[in-house]
């Protein structure tokens, strides 16, 4: 099915994302044809009514985009929207060559950006407020022509709207009275309230019931400028707005659009409005993650919903009572949008909080009052010293494992030590020297290795690597991403404690492990061991 097609009905109320084109004006942010093609397949997963595939004519990358949607995207639920502008000012609409890339693109939906703030139209348009006018209803008119369906979004609509209410609400008559379907409302400054918005949409629905378009459709995309961005929208749908934009994780420029996730979930959990199917709203979560990969921008943790740390829980009388009912503590079932409660392990911790970590992890801890004792005295106790368990997990697992006598126990380290020196010609050359004693079978023995590395950690887990390979040949297949290093009480200066976080991946694993030391050899040493012995237990060694 190309993109010009669309097995599902448009529904009564819009799901408009708006990442290829908008979010990717985050700093930092950049889409490949390729990217944006990868994040389109996963929205259409999702379930969104419309997305928004970029500029075609304006931006090279985006006109590739379409030609390459055309063959290459089949979508199952979402329509496809080419994005740009209105004609120029004194050009003729056919001859504009914008409005005729918007054309050539094939998008059966097209979204016009106007100007609705009368202070735009003449300073950054500089022209005529009649001319503007002109220019939305002309463009409207001649895609709608040619059977496209399309929306206009007002740009700076409500700060328009603020200055010269007349004026901007007439932008949106002639966009209805030329053929729109939708016309968006911007809060392009993202500066607005929510009573504002509602005062504002209320007004408008006035002046347009007065002008004969009382059943129009009026859609909103907001800005998080103010902190308001979810909840903009949010109180525009409750004042009658049936279009909503925004863009997966809250990406855009500055401080980002409207998260769509975070609205679709608001909506369909708090709101009531039936806008996915729930098999399908239970895959937020993991498409949320997916994209924050592809476009290399990971989900916030304190994200909501879909964030690790959305249904975190910490403090120990948390604990108690979710024990009883998890409930007490969630605004919502975490499982309805493919997400999970999750226990951390802190200093904080009772043995209510280890009691549901170990149920989290696969054990059962409930019969045994004395090791729930031990172990949350051992948390306690290490975390004093500098451990630290809410991003470790796997550690924590270890620790469990070794109360529990289940620790695996794969070699035993006869000594390790990592070297650097400066040659005169002014390299750096760092070695490390690894020996351990043991076997996959218990066997006693012995293995050496010597590696050389960028730095002593790098070298050290080289040779560990080396050292481990004959026996345990999988261990090739992990690999460090993350390595986050923490001076713990830095008034003592380079002879302070430091706390290393390993973040480790490999045979469909993701794992964190933490060390403690008095240098930050020793501590990355510790957190390195234990992420290849977790790797090991967990691959069923």
């Amino acid at each position: 099915m190309s993109m010009m097609q669309h097995s599902a009905p448009i529904p009564a109320f819009h799901v408009y994302d708006t990442t290829l084109r908008d979010g990717s004006q985050q700093e930092g942010l950049t889409l490949s044809v390729a990217d944006k093609l990868a994040v389109a397949r996963l929205l259409d997963e999702l379930g969104v009514t419309y997305i928004e595939g970029g500029w075609p004519g304006a931006v090279p990358r985006d006109t590739e985009f379409f030609d390459r949607a055309a063959a290459e995207l089949e979508l199952s639920t979402a329509r496809l929207a080419a994005f740009g502008a209105t004609r120029k000012a004194g050009v003729p609409v056919a001859e504009d060559a914008q409005v005729a890339a918007l054309l050539a693109s094939g998008a059966p939906t097209i979204t016009l950006v106007a100007k609705s703030d009368l202070r735009h139209v003449h300073g950054a348009l500089r022209t005529t407020g009649e001319e503007n006018l002109a220019m939305v209803a002309e463009t409207v008119a001649h895609l709608v022509g040619q059977g496209r369906e399309v929306f206009v979004d007002v740009e700076h609509f409500f700060d328009g709207f603020g200055h010269d209410p007349d004026y901007t609400a007439s932008v949106v008559a002639a966009a209805y009275d030329a053929g729109a379907e939708v016309v968006v409302l911007c809060d392009t400054n993202g500066g607005m309230l929510p009573h504002q918005i509602t005062e504002i949409v209320e007004d408008l629905r006035a002046r347009l019931t007065a002008a004969g378009h009382a059943d129009a459709r009026l859609g909103v995309h907001t800005h998080n400028d103010s902190g308001c961005a979810v909840a903009n929208a949010l109180t525009a749908v409750r004042a009658g707005i049936t279009h909503i934009q925004g863009c997966v994780n809250g990406y855009g420029e500055r401080t980002g659009n409207a998260d769509l996730l975070t609205l679709l979930a608001d909506l369909q959990l708090k709101m009531d409005l039936d806008l996915v199917p729930p098999e399908t709203f239970a895959e937020t979560t993991r498409i949320a993650h997916a994209i924050g990969e592809i476009v290399n921008m990971p989900v916030t943790p304190r994200a909501p919903y879909v964030g690790a740390s959305a249904f975190a829980h910490k403090a120990g009388l948390h604990a108690s009572a979710i024990r009883v009912d998890p409930d007490l503590y969630q605004h919502i079932d975490p499982r309805a949008i493919g997400n999970d409660m999750r226990m951390i392990i802190s200093d904080m911790a009772g043995r209510a909080s280890i009691e549901l970590k170990g149920r989290e992890l696969g054990f059962d801890l409930a019969g045994d009052p004395d090791l729930l004792t031990r172990l949350a005295t051992t948390v306690k106790q290490r975390e004093a010293v500098g451990y630290s368990y809410e991003a470790a997990d796997a550690s924590f697992e270890l620790l469990l494992l070794d109360q529990l006598g289940e620790v695996p126990r794969y070699v035993e380290v006869e000594s390790w030590r990592a070297t650097s020196q400066q040659g005169r010609d002014g390299t750096l050359e760092t070695e490390a020297t690894v020996k351990l004693v043991g076997g996959a079978h218990g066997e006693q023995e012995r293995k050496v290795a010597i590696a050389e590395g960028n730095g002593p950690v790098n070298a050290l887990d080289l040779a560990l690597r080396a050292a481990l390979r004959d026996t345990f040949p999988m261990v090739d297949e992990f690999e460090l991403q993350d390595f986050k290093v923490r001076i713990l009480d830095a008034q003592h200066g380079t002879d302070a404690t430091t706390r290393v976080l390993v973040r480790t991946s490999g045979r469909g694993l993701e794992f964190q492990t933490v060390g403690v030391g008095p240098n930050v050899i020793e501590a990355s040493w510790e957190a390195i061991f234990d992420a290849y012995a977790y790797g090991l237990y967990k691959s069923g060694v």
